[in-house]
């Protein structure tokens, strides 16, 4: 629904000095183009803010039918008409006629003069570029991101890029090149707009619009059709031609029809790309975007030509950084692609984006003739009035209407802050002329429309927007008087929102580039904000949580906003559905700001009266460190007779060291066992932990926790952890601010090591597994490298682990013969060395990842020896290891071996691990009975699983052979049994 409000954004006008009748007009820059009604005849005008000067004209080459201007490349192009043709044309160099006299040059596209007089004295004048086409020309559009020229056919749409010839080093010219051609079969357009790869086309009745997609190249044609038909231009939409077709006695139309992003490709329509013979550098994909169908509505009292579509554009939403030092505009985004048609009745307006929506639609009071769409308005004209339309959903029509009964509005367009309207009069049926008495075109300024001498009926004028600023206090004077005569008026909030919006749309405009103007448009927009939250704050309606973020928006102090609420609240006795969820908001958010001790009594008392379920919540909030502890605590006793839990019990107990009252704190505490307490922490998180922007920072319970309970503060962080309440990164911060605080220097404190390993037990997630797993192992081996003596007992032994977790392992056993129990070393790093130990027998470390901290702990001593050991096994270098063994502690090989070598590894008895021994005795001076033992139990097992004829090959011929013999019989002696088993 459209709401009619009395604010006019016009502010003056003026009459464009034309010599002849215009016909046909368009703008660019700063300057309008202006054909006159005979068609061959172009004046410009410059626009500036108070006046409209000629800046040239110049004669073109038919009558003009279309007119276009691109403001990159500065160029206009037409499609005219002569002697019974049509043709397309480009100008360029066009300001070159402000002299007089000046050269035309004329060729065709992609044709240029290079002889030497021309190269030797480059001459400035104005081109005509023909641009020959196959099919006659209906309309054109050009894009004003690249300068590019879309121009729609009869059959296809054909696309021109622009580019800059550089003739010689002293001379360059502009020119096209026909880049690529999109045949629609069965579609001839109306209209068609071109913009940043979105191209829009318009039929009778029927919109769509599609997206250039440039893919990598591959080696597919480049010609690409979607939809469930495949069509062809041979073969043409039978289809669509049947629908199309009429008889004498009817015509056939189909029913209303909306298709929006992917669905759209099921429309039926195929757009075919064509290659052009330009080279390619990536393929081009069409996407559909939007197609909307319409049935003409002959109730409404429209003929089929009345009914037809119009005023088809598309609009860009920009955004842009602020000019830098040199007052350069930064390159812009883009944020929106909007779309634009008009039915007589009503007006639509989609975004094209993801996702594409229909986001506004314009009922007119009456015909509409022709409309056109800006970042913040969109005008439109009927045989007698201009209209204008805030551009957001439907919102708000601030309508003028021109008194003048005997003229009528034919076309306008817009230039920047410039309106163009063209009006001419109407004519009686019984042929005289109507009076023209006076019209005031906006309540800023008025003046009077005299008929010329000549006796023509026509004027065309340029209309100026008010400045922003000046519209959006109208626009507020007036919703001041809304709220004054109902203060539940929804027309108060509906005004200021779409005079929020000017604001905003104006901010956002890339060509402000003034700091000044920029300054008094944020003043203004921070104003609107804070009283949007104000309307919001004090209605009750379901938008009421709107308050929130214009609040936010508006830069004012929770202190501020707080008391503009107290003041209305003394007038209502009430406080709005808003404004309540504003304030639970803020002082969740944490934001630093401190209230004081008055307004947080004030807090504390709204609350009580209003939701006293959230007193717990709103205690705990930084915002509140302030407020007085026997106050609150009395506010939470009556609410806890009420309704008792775990956190209010928890709350009252931080109030209470507040107080320094630890007897009271301990009978809170003891109320409840600590896994109950653990919920109450993950109910409330701001009793342990606070999110100031200064950081991380622990409350008073937590310290206090640290100190008396050091597993329930564990626990708790844990439990936050995997309730979402707290990142890992944010609970590594808090345990080493919390243990700073104590004087412990170290880089991970014992708590912070306490949290890992229990929350390793705890987690699911194997991200953090995997990053736990690292910082555990770092910890243990800078430990056990560095030999320093914390002094502080773990929560949790190794065996505690091992009992509890899968990812600590059994310590395997020649582990423990390499570093047994009565290990020399501290009990600490023995801890430390057990648990790591345990991480590499368990099934989820990836040794890989490890690496770079094993260069930090030396193999020289028994404990960084075991370790390295365990990663080569693991990364089943078992030869290595071995040899390690052998070299290092002999007395671990046995119990290594038939650990470690089984399966792919069984080979390696016989083919390492024996030869290693016979070698070692050999050449040992004093027989070792280690050494004996290792070779006779290595024996055993070969002989159990090798047959007798391989054995007999790993007998040495060194005489030593007496030593295997027995060994080989009992290898033959398995294998007889083995085979009287099979027969």
């Amino acid at each position: 629904m459209v709401h009619v409000y009395n604010c006019h954004p016009f502010a003056s006008q003026q009459i464009v000095p034309t010599e002849q009748e215009p016909g046909l007009f368009c703008c660019g820059g700063d300057v309008l183009f202006v054909v006159s009604a005979v068609g061959c005849k172009i004046e410009a005008f410059s626009l500036q803010e108070d006046r409209c000067t000629p800046f040239c004209r110049f004669s073109t080459m038919g009558n003009v039918l279309r007119i276009a201007h691109s403001e990159v490349g500065d160029y206009l192009v037409t499609i005219e008409e002569k002697s019974s043709s049509i043709y397309l044309r480009a100008y360029t160099n066009w300001r070159c006629q402000t002299a007089e006299k000046t050269r035309v040059g004329v060729r065709l596209l992609g044709h240029f003069v290079r002889n030497s007089s021309f190269r030797s004295s480059p001459k400035e004048q104005m081109e005509i570029i023909e641009i020959p086409l196959s099919e006659t020309p209906l309309c054109i559009s050009c894009c004003p991101d690249t300068g590019d020229l879309l121009v729609g056919c009869e059959k296809s749409l054909i696309i021109f890029k622009l580019k800059n010839e550089v003739l010689h080093e002293q001379l360059s010219a502009l020119d096209f090149e026909r880049f690529l051609i999109l045949h629609v079969p069965g579609w001839i357009p109306t209209a068609v707009c071109y913009c940043a790869g979105y191209i829009a086309v318009q039929i009778d009745l029927e919109v769509l619009v599609v997206k250039l997609e440039y893919v990598q190249k591959s080696s597919q044609d480049v010609s690409i059709m979607l939809g469930n038909d495949e069509r062809t231009d041979d073969k043409p939409d039978l289809k669509r031609q049947a629908s199309q077709n009429e008889t004498d006695d009817f015509c056939i139309f189909q029913k209303h029809q909306e298709m929006l992003g992917q669905a759209a490709v099921e429309c039926g329509v195929s757009v075919t790309p064509e290659k052009t013979g330009v080279d390619f550098d990536e393929d081009i994909k069409i996407q559909y975007i939007l197609y909307r169908r319409f049935a003409p509505d002959f109730f409404q009292g429209h003929t089929v030509e009345e009914t037809q579509l119009r005023s088809l554009s598309l609009l860009p939403i920009y955004r842009t950084g602020d000019s830098n030092h040199c007052g350069d505009v930064r390159p812009r985004e883009l944020l929106n692609m909007l779309c634009f048609f008009s039915l007589p009745n009503t007006g639509y307006l989609y975004s094209l984006k993801s996702p594409v929506e229909l986001i506004s639609n314009y009922q007119y009071p009456e015909k509409a003739l022709a409309a056109v769409l800006s970042t913040r308005f969109l005008y439109v004209i009927t045989s007698h009035d201009l209209q204008c339309f805030t551009v957001r959903c439907s919102a708000l029509a601030a309508r003028l209407e021109d008194p003048y009964m005997d003229t009528t509005m034919r076309a306008l367009c817009l230039c920047k802050n410039h309106l163009i309207l063209l009006s001419k009069a109407d004519v009686d049926s019984d042929g005289i002329d109507r009076k023209v008495t006076k019209s005031t075109l906006s309540k800023k300024a008025s003046f009077k429309k005299k008929t010329p001498e000549g006796g023509h009926g026509w004027n065309l004028y340029i209309v100026d927007n008010i400045p922003v600023i000046q519209l959006y206090r109208e626009m507020v004077d007036y919703s001041k008087k809304y709220s004054a005569s109902n203060s539940q008026s929804q027309n108060c909030v509906h005004l200021l929102c779409e005079a929020h919006l000017l604001l905003r749309a104006a901010l956002m405009d890339p060509m402000l580039t003034k700091t000044d103007e920029r300054e008094e448009l944020m003043v203004a927009f921070k104003e609107s904000c804070i009283l949007l939250g104000d309307c919001y704050s004090r209605l009750d309606t379901r938008e009421s949580h709107l308050a929130l973020p214009y609040y936010k928006m508006s830069g004012w102090s929770m202190t501020d906003i707080i008391n503009r609420n107290l003041t209305f609240s003394q007038k209502t006795h009430t406080f709005g559905k808003g404004f309540m969820f504003y304030l639970k908001n803020s002082l969740c958010d944490e934001t630093g700001e401190e209230l004081s001790t008055d307004i947080a009594e004030q807090v504390l008392t709204i609350f009580s009266s209003t939701e006293p379920s959230q007193l717990p919540h709103v205690v705990c909030s930084p915002s509140m460190i302030n407020g007085n502890p026997a106050t609150t605590f009395t506010c939470l006793e009556k609410w806890e007779a009420i309704t008792p839990s775990v956190t209010v019990t928890l709350t009252k107990a931080a109030i209470a060291l507040k107080m320094k009252d630890l007897q009271l704190y301990k009978r809170q505490m003891d109320r409840h066992a600590e896994m109950l307490q653990v919920y109450g922490f993950i109910e409330e998180p701001k009793l342990l932990i606070h999110r100031t922007p200064e950081g991380i920072k622990p409350t008073a319970l937590a310290c206090h926790l640290r100190e008396t309970q050091d597993g329930l503060l564990v626990a708790a962080t844990v439990a936050l952890h995997e309730n979402g309440k707290m990142k890992l990164t944010e609970a590594d911060v808090f345990f080493k601010v919390l243990c700073k605080e104590t004087g412990h220097t170290e880089s991970e404190p014992q708590l912070l090591v306490d949290f890992w390993e229990a929350l390793l037990v705890a987690s699911a997630q194997e991200s953090i597994i995997q990053d736990l797993l690292f910082k555990l192992v770092s910890v243990y081996i800078h430990r056990i490298s560095a030999k320093e003596n914390l002094g502080i007992k773990p929560l949790k032994t190794a065996e505690d682990l091992i009992n509890s977790s899968t990812h600590y392992g059994l310590i395997f056993p020649w582990v423990t013969v390499i570093t047994p129990a009565h290990f020399n070393i501290a009990y600490e790093y023995q801890e430390d060395l057990q648990k790591l130990q345990a991480l590499l027998c368990g099934p989820s470390l990836e040794v890989s990842s490890i690496f770079p901290l094993l260069e930090h702990l030396s193999d020289k001593d028994n404990a960084g020896f075991s370790v390295h050991v365990l990663c080569a096994s693991k990364q089943g270098q078992c030869e290595h290891a071995i040899v390690k063994l052998l070299d290092t502690c002999p007395e671990a090989i046995m119990l290594y071996a038939n650990h470690e070598l089984h399966h792919d590894k069984q080979a390696l008895w016989w083919q390492k691990l024996l030869p290693e021994l016979c070698e070692r005795i050999k050449s040992s001076e004093d027989e070792s009975d280690i050494l004996l033992f290792s070779l006779k139990e290595t024996l055993s097992v070969i002989a159990m699983e090798l047959n007798p004829l391989d054995f007999l090959c790993l007998m040495p011929d060194d005489g030593m052979a007496a030593f295997f013999l027995p060994y080989l019989f009992e290898c033959s002696q398995k294998s007889l049994i083995t085979q009287g088993e099979c027969n």
